[in-house]
């Protein structure tokens, strides 16, 4: 049986992209082994049908995280058999790619985002220009390279005249056996439910307007369940404005906890703003968990997203991030039963044909080379 190695340099436990390729591979007949890393507030990992490895590491963040994590993961693979590796983002690539010529062994890349745009090297030339010259090294040389949507394809085909092949983010179709409902979830039953979630509610994200757009719903509560750089600004913000019963927070939660509040909320946010080229072109998680869920999406208008809401029909766009604005448009999804009625329809027509059964047929094809 032949053996692939995946690295990611996140926490294992909410990486739903890097689980359906393991996943995949393990369909496909391989021995899979997950490897990534384990935080002080990790949640524990449930049963999976491959291996994991989580290394603790002496540093959470900074230069001397990802050194380290290179570092150990570079000798981790070194003495590790595999016939594929399956580098995950360009901050695990380079020890893939070192193994990869020491060993000559099979290599695919998976860029979850365009990295060197990322809000945090804004502003960090030194470290850009870092990241930059590993990827302006490995990433001509690379045989397969996957990414995320289109857009993202588009900005790499243009600098490194390379072809990639794109896999959405899409969840597969709901197989929920049973549903919690609001008052087991202890969610208010007579309020509309407004939620946010995410892994990385961090700036930039329009999480401090929706809050604060919430001085301004007529009869809804915000949920925001995740985490993120700015979860302790939006507390701070929520006792300051007195919003304590109009905003709920729940950490982090696992994939399936998570799911049962998705299907209870009313209205989805995901408001990413356009302020570097990585968000720009994202189309988060998310958005397709909404749709998955019968949940009609408010969105910022971000290339990908605008263009999924507006092809399917499932949900709306903001103009800007004011949050009176973003309450007024809140407030008409609260009072249009009707068209609130059409998108939960439009909703569940797209999930037939968003749906990683489908999507699932790309990565398929790249990685049965190597069978």
């Amino acid at each position: 049986m032949n053996k692939a190695i995946v690295s990611v340099i996140n926490d294992l436990s909410t990486d739903r992209r890097v689980h359906r390729t393991c996943l995949t591979l393990t369909k496909l007949g391989f021995e899979v082994l997950l490897v990534g890393r384990k935080q002080r507030k990790s949640l524990p990992l449930d049963i999976r049908d491959y291996q994991t490895k989580r290394m603790s590491l002496l540093f959470e963040k900074g230069f001397l995280f990802y050194a380290e994590y290179n570092f150990r993961l570079f000798l981790f693979l070194l003495f590790k058999k595999c016939d594929l590796l399956v580098s995950n983002d360009l901050d695990t690539l380079l020890p893939n790619y070192l193994i990869k010529k020491i060993k000559n062994k099979n290599l695919v890349y998976d860029s979850h985002e365009y990295y060197t745009g990322v809000p945090e090297l804004e502003g960090r030339p030194f470290v850009q220009k870092f990241w930059k010259h590993i990827e302006k090294w490995i990433f001509p040389k690379l045989k397969d390279v996957i990414t995320v949507n289109d857009s993202i394809a588009q900005l790499y085909k243009d600098e490194y005249r390379k072809d990639l092949t794109v896999v959405r983010n899409i969840p597969p179709l709901l197989k929920l056996k049973e549903f919690k409902t609001k008052k087991e979830l202890g969610i208010n039953e007579s309020k509309f439910i407004i939620l946010l979630q995410g892994s990385g509610i961090n700036v930039d994200r329009g999480a401090e307007e929706a809050v604060m757009a919430m001085k301004f719903v007529s009869d809804g509560i915000l949920y925001i369940i995740g985490d993120g750089d700015v979860i302790e600004i939006l507390k701070k913000m929520v006792e300051e404005n007195h919003l304590d019963q109009k905003v709920v927070f729940i950490p982090k939660q696992p994939m399936d906890v998570l799911l049962q509040y998705t299907v209870n909320a009313d209205l989805g946010l995901t408001l990413d703003k356009d302020t570097n080229i990585n968000y720009r072109y994202s189309l988060p998680n998310k958005l397709f968990d909404y749709i998955h869920a019968g949940v009609p999406v408010l969105a910022s208008p971000l290339v990908e997203v605008k263009k999924v809401i507006q092809q399917y029909d499932v949900g709306e766009i903001i103009e800007n991030h004011r949050s009176e604005y973003i309450a007024d448009k809140i407030n008409d999804f609260l009072v249009d039963k009707a068209r609130m009625k059409v998108l939960k329809e439009n909703c569940i027509i797209a999930a037939q044909k968003l749906n990683w059964e489908n999507e699932e047929t790309r990565l398929i094809n790249v990685f049965k080379k190597y069978i």
